[in-house]
């Protein structure tokens, strides 16, 4: 006799799991694998930007006669793609819950691909005079607008295919692309310093032509979401999703947006910032800086699948509220430990600004804010939350070196702090979507599932009424 199974509590899950199976789709694999080596490419681009503009880029497109005004119109030309790239997100999500996530995952990296590559040709200020300047923010709009459609396309196609216990690793794993994009964006500014000043940031985008094809390849062989086609097919899919995203969610996406903005600014200052005032202030050689980050990025392409996971075993909430606390208290002892000039002090002020604060978080991010919106406005909603940070995280750098040259380090430093405050306090007032009744009801329905049926009661024999003799 068959144990009978608890009820269950959503009277949709068990019709659900007819269509994306608990176990995720045969595709899964390929999926997350296709979308994490698309993130990849596409940090690689993007990432790679910060780091020349931190390095380079305030000589190479600007006046070379006042460094520090170089340094802040540089910055400027980096956050220009960030303030861009909520518009990407909203076209990217549009599209994603208008026509298909598959779609917009070929034609974000296609167009990321030809801007970056545009880069390394770009003519400079010694060329061109102030041209240079214009024709580097024209290619960044091009950056900015990509990679604002890339991540919502990537991480909802990873989210829908995977299984329902592992869907924070799944889209860890997407997540953790970006590590391994930075990886290699430093790994290649660091392999071309001896290139001289000329060829030093050119070849890193230059390089990243060969990268593209190859992701391009690989995305053109993934599989479309199950969960859009469901949409598809049963004339779900939403005539204008924008619309009820602002509508219906807003709340949704304004803590979403306070989540996010703890993290990629909080990069900004602790990463991007820092590399200019490790060298600004001769604190270290970029060979140092740069040898720093390629340690943490390593250390954090592990870092982030494994804090993705740990969602799925205790929630999203604590581990977001685990790496927003860190970075509240961090600020002030990551400029204590810089400030020394030490190299194992560097590296360790990178390592845990990154593979704690900022892995901790990005981590998370993929399968709560997937969960946080309906099937339907998915991608537009996710999309919208996460770029329209990237305005505030943009703009950080600029924000920090103005903090710096009015109040010296600590200002840089209580900006970090305080980003990790907002993303606390956002962490508080949003809803766990995998808490212990979640987690404990799929497991209701995964043991449902697999139970043998019950086995149909034999006919009862008809017997024939005895008469009397």
């Amino acid at each position: 006799m068959t144990e009978r199974q608890p009820p269950l509590q959503d009277p949709h899950l068990e019709e659900v799991a007819h269509w994306h199976p608990i176990e995720g789709t045969p595709e899964k694999k390929k999926v997350a694998i296709g979308c994490s080596i698309g993130a990849v490419i596409e940090t690689y681009d993007f990432i790679g930007f910060g780091t020349a503009a931190a390095l380079y880029f305030n000589k190479v497109f600007f006046p070379a006669t006042d460094p520090l005004s170089g340094t802040l119109l540089s910055f400027a030309t980096l956050g220009i793609g960030f303030a861009v790239r909520p518009l990407g997100g909203i076209i990217g999500g549009y599209l994603g819950d208008r026509i298909g996530r598959k779609p917009v995952l070929v034609g974000s990296l296609l167009l990321m691909g030809i801007a970056t590559v545009l880069i390394g040709a770009l003519p400079t200020y010694q060329q061109v005079g102030v041209w240079a300047g214009f024709l580097l923010v024209a290619v960044r709009v091009v950056q900015g607008l990509a990679f604002g459609a890339e991540w919502g396309g990537a991480i909802l196609m990873c989210f829908e295919h995977a299984p329902w216990r592992k869907k924070g690793l799944y889209t860890g794993i997407t997540q953790a692309g970006f590590p391994v994009g930075l990886l290699l964006a430093n790994l290649a500014f660091l392999v071309s310093v001896p290139l001289g000043e000329q060829w030093a940031w050119r070849v890193p985008f230059l390089l990243s032509a060969v990268l593209i094809v190859v992701g391009i390849l690989i995305r053109l062989k993934i599989e479309e979401s199950p969960e859009f086609e469901e949409l598809k097919e049963e004339g779900e899919v939403s005539e204008n999703p924008l619309l009820e995203v602002l509508r219906d969610d807003w709340r949704n996406v304004l803590r979403a947006f306070c989540l996010r903005i703890a993290e990629t600014a909080g990069y900004a200052v602790s990463v991007t910032f820092m590399l200019s005032y490790l060298a600004s202030e001769k604190l270290a050689a970029r060979s140092v800086s740069l040898t720093a980050l390629l340690i943490a990025a390593g250390i954090g392409i592990v870092a982030t699948a494994y804090w993705g996971a740990l969602t799925d075993r205790i929630g999203r909430r604590p581990v977001y509220l685990l790496g927003t606390a860190i970075t509240l208290l961090w600020g002030v002892p990551l400029f204590l430990l810089v400030n020394t000039g030490a190299a194992t002090a560097i590296i360790l002020a990178f390592l845990v600004s990154y593979a704690v604060c900022q892995n901790s978080l990005a981590g998370v991010q993929g399968a709560w804010f997937s969960e946080l919106f309906a099937t339907k406005t998915r991608t537009t909603g996710a999309s919208l939350a996460y770029q329209l940070s990237a305005v505030v995280s943009g703009f950080t750098p600029l924000v920090a070196t103005a903090l710096y040259v009015g109040v010296g380090w600590i200002g840089p430093a209580l900006l970090f702090s305080g980003y990790g405050l907002l993303g606390l306090l956002a962490a508080l007032v949003t809803k766990e979507t995998w808490g212990r009744a979640e987690r404990e009801e799929v497991a209701a329905l995964e043991r449902a599932l697999a139970a043998p049926p019950a086995p149909e009661p034999a006919p009862r024999r008809r017997t024939k009424p005895a008469t009397g003799s």
